[in-house]
Formats: C-alpha cells, structure tokens, sequence
C-alpha cells in the first residue's frame, strides 16, 4: 500500500489535472463569439464554416485550429469587394437607350438642299423688318396737302421747314403719296386700302362702303362710299386688339361743343351730309379726321376715348404714363399746308403749317415719352398740291390698279389700265416712279434718337404703304391692306442708328450711338401706356 507521501502527491498531481481542465474549457467558451461574427461574412459562409458540432471534448482537443481560423480572417477580408456582383441594379436599366423606329436616311445631297432652303426662308422673313430700332412712342404728324419742295425744299417759303427742322433729324425727300385726295391718302396711310370715288372726293356725304366685299387681294374693300365696316383692319384696330394704346389728336375739334357738335370723336351722322366747314376759331374738318372713317372706330365704346383734340395733346405729353404708344396728330386745315386761311390774312401754305409746327414739335421733344430714348416723330403731307399750276401726280414703288377706282392720266384726264408691278423688291430706286396715278412727292422727316440729324438721304424711295407697314413691324401688329403685300419693304433699316445698352447702375438718361445698325434685332414687344 503507498505511504501516505505518495498519496498526498498523487493527489496533488489530479488537483492539477482538474486546474488545467477548467482553464482550457475557459478559453473555448470565450472564444464562441468570435466563430459566430465570422460564420455572418456573406459570401464565406461555406468556407469560414466550422466541421459540424461535435462533442466538447473533441473541441477541446482542436484548440490550435481554432486559434488558425482567427489568424486567417485579416486575410480573408480585403477579397470581399472582388465578389460584388457587376451586373447593373434595375434601377439603371432606363438609362439604356430605347430602341428607335426606324427612319428615311437622307442623302448629304438632301440634307444639303434642305438646309440652303431653310436660310432662305429666314432670310426672306427676316429682310428689312427685324432691324428696325425699338421705338417706344411714335408721333405721326400728318400734313393735309403740301409737296416736298413747298414744305422741305431749299426754296420753301418757311426756313423753319426747310431749314431749321431737317437739322433736327433725317429727310427722305423721294417719298411719295399713293393716290389722288388728301382724305384717300390719309385712309391709305393707316390702313392699306385705295380710294373710292367718294374718299378721293373728300366724301362730301358721309355714307357706309357698298357692298363692301372684300377682294382676295390685299384684303380690299370694294364698293361705294366712305365709311368701312367693321371688318377693314387698320394701323389703329390692329393696335387696340394687341393692347397697345393710340390716339387721334386733331386740332380744333374740342371746338365742336360749341356749336352743339360733340367735343370728341366729332363726326356727321351716318347717311348724311358732312355738314362741317371751317371757319375763323374752327377749323376743323372732318376729312382730318380720318379714324372716324371707320366702323370700328367710329361705332366702338372707346371712340370718344380715342378720338381726342388738341387740348389732351398738351395734358398727355405732360407724362410718360399718359402718352400712347402711338399719337396721330392731324392739324387743322389751316396748318395743314392748303390754302384756307385761320383768319382774315393769317399765312397760308408752308408759313401756316410752320406756325403750328413751331410750338408742336419742341413740345413733343421736350416730353417725358420722348425723352427716355425711344421716340420716333414722322412728318409728311397727304398729298402734294392736285389742282391748278404745279400739280403733282407721280406715285412710286407699289402702284396698284385700285379695284374702286379707275386710274386716270394726269396729263390727258383720260382713264388707263396700267399693269401692277408683282416682282418682290428690297428696296426702290428711281426707276419705280411713274408720271400718274399718285399723290405726288411729298416728302417725309423723321427726327428720333435713332436717326442721324442733318442727313438726307435721297436714295431712299417710298410711300405711304412703306410708311404703314415700318411703323406696324416698329409696334409689333400686322400691316393691314396694301402694306401686308410682299412687294411693299418697310423703310431701310440703315436709315436708322443702333442704341447703346444702357448701363444697369447708371442712372442718367439713355444716349444714342452714331453707328448704322449691323446685325437685325426682332422688333420689341409692344410697350402699351396708359390714359
């Protein structure tokens, strides 16, 4: 039997065997959360996986590898990313590009053609109309009868005419009227239609257009009579459709109210005779005032709003905000250049037309509308002189057969058919002025921030369509009647000079280059005042 000191040592001996025991089975029982983290990693769950359970002891027994799997994962990490799948996720899959029906390839021969075809099209629209400066508010001072070397010329008997008022701005003296009566050119002037018997006539009776069909043709009315329906388009309808406000200014019919006439909008009775007939402190006719010669005008609500005397003249030019986008300012028919007299030996002619000229135009250049840099003021004469010595019947550039009128010769007085001219032009030149079947030489001054002062360009030939149909492209409407034919230009944009940008933090008025315009400009939206 042992001795009791071999007991106590074997005992001792299984003590440590049992320490031993419990550190190891420690150490695994810490080692369990790892093994779980590791068994998580996608995509290694096959490779990192442990053998299938086993008993303890057999766990306890393969501590070492244990401790290699630990060591390893460091390694194993980085290679996750190389097993992203590359394939785009479905919400990428719109931006691949959708199939296109199959379309008509086009030769470079077609393409070419197409393409020289387009640049002439804008080309052609854009000829002569998108170059026109921005005019913000246009003063069209319209003369009764006068020609250009009575009003304009060197030897006209008013210098205040042919001197001092060309310095102030550009002189077109190859400018013509469209036909024979002052009343006939003025209605021509803002709306495009040619006479009628009555209209050239002055229309001593002041009845309706019968039957008043319109013709194919630049939209002419056809018939007898003075007045035009509803229907006819003119420079100022044209305006009020889009917004853009206007006015007739003509002189002397406040004068109306009183010999128990209306004060405004002043017009015979439709069907009736024009009974007006100026006399001394009234001067006023009624083939001056050209707006009520249409329906639309006449007959409208806003006639008396519209149609105005020169004492709102003066009112309106006071302030920006009142001054129309468009004034017409008719003189009476003393200061319109005939042969009326205002009183018992006032002047007559260029003398009367420069009295009221005198105290008109600086008052408008003076005005606030005027002044902010886009002003436009126009000066013609109906007609030139149609009776007696020194008639003047030439007309140039479009001189169409009128459908309500017969052309006659100046000369023999005898009727003509004389062809139309139908070939599109850029510009007139001598050769477009005809002996008849015109309202003579007339001439036309322009004087505005975008002109140059003192000019006169004697190249430059045009009428009254020419004048209707620059200022409708200027205010941004279509050009009514004869001005809307492809044969009638608007006034060379090179007469005009270009603005300077005004600068954003300047706060002085706005100054005006001295160059010609180069590149075309779209015309600028119209810029309606108010009343």
């Amino acid at each position: 039997m042992p001795s009791p000191p071999a007991i106590a040592i074997a005992v001792i001996g299984m003590l440590a065997l049992g320490v031993g025991l419990g550190s190891a089975m420690s150490e695994i029982a810490s080692s369990a959360p790892l093994s779980t983290i590791l068994l998580e990693y996608p995509h290694h769950a096959v490779e990192a996986a442990p053998p299938p359970a086993e008993e303890p002891e057999e766990e306890v027994s393969e501590a070492e590898p244990e401790e290699a799997v630990v060591a390893e994962a460091p390694e194993e990490a980085p290679v996750l990313p190389l097993e992203i799948p590359t394939e785009p996720l479905p919400e990428e899959l719109p931006l691949e590009p959708l199939p296109e029906e199959p379309t008509e390839e086009k030769s470079p021969l077609q393409e070419s053609i197409e393409q020289v075809e387009r640049e002439e099209r804008e080309a052609e629209e854009g000829l002569g109309e998108e170059a026109l400066p921005e005019v913000k508010h246009a003063f069209l001072i319209v003369l009764g009868e006068g020609g250009y070397e009575e009003i304009f010329g060197a030897t006209g008997a008013a210098p205040y005419l042919s001197r001092v008022l060309p310095k102030k701005g550009e002189l077109l003296p190859n400018y013509f009227g469209v036909t024979n009566g002052a009343l006939a050119n003025e209605l021509a002037l803002l709306s495009g239609q040619g006479p009628t018997p009555e209209t050239a006539a002055g229309c001593p009776d002041y009845g309706a257009i019968a039957p008043g069909t319109v013709s194919v043709t630049a939209e002419q009315v056809e018939g007898n009579g003075c007045v035009y329906g509803d229907e006819v388009k003119s420079l100022p309808t044209e305006l009020t459709e889009k917004e853009v406000t206007w006015r007739a200014y003509v002189q002397d019919m406040e004068n109306g109210g009183a010999i128990g006439q209306p004060w405004r909008c002043r017009k015979p009775t439709l069907g009736g005779p024009d009974g007006t007939t100026p006399v001394p402190g009234d001067q006023y006719a009624t083939w001056r005032n050209p707006v009520v010669y249409f329906a639309a005008i006449a007959e409208g609500d806003e006639c008396e709003k519209r149609d105005v005397g020169f004492e709102l003249l003066t009112k309106d030019l006071s302030a920006k905000k009142k001054t129309p986008t468009l004034s017409l300012i008719f003189p009476n028919v003393c200061h319109s250049g005939g042969e009326y007299e205002c009183e018992p030996g006032a002047p007559t002619g260029a003398k009367g037309v420069a009295q009221e000229l005198k105290t008109l135009v600086p008052a408008i250049m003076a005005s606030p509308a005027y002044e902010e840099g886009g002003g436009l003021i126009v000066i013609t004469s109906a007609q030139a002189k149609q009776a007696g010595e020194g008639i003047d019947q030439r007309a140039c550039c479009l001189v169409p057969t009128y459908p309500n009128l017969p052309p006659v010769d100046a000369v023999t007085g005898e009727e003509s058919t004389p062809s139309t001219p139908t070939t599109p032009t850029a510009k007139y030149t001598e050769e477009s002025v005809v002996e008849s079947r015109g309202g003579g030489q007339v001439g036309l001054l322009m004087i505005s921030p975008f002109v140059e002062p003192g000019k006169v360009e004697e190249t430059e030939y045009a009428n009254h369509f020419t004048l209707l149909k620059t200022l409708a492209t200027m205010l941004g409407v279509e050009p009514p009647g004869y001005a809307a034919e492809e044969e009638v230009p608007t006034l060379s944009p090179d007469l005009f000079l270009a603005a300077e940008p005004e600068e954003e933090e300047s706060s002085g008025p706005v100054t005006q280059s001295r160059r010609s315009v180069a590149e075309p400009r779209a015309p600028a939206a119209p810029r309606p005042g108010t009343f």
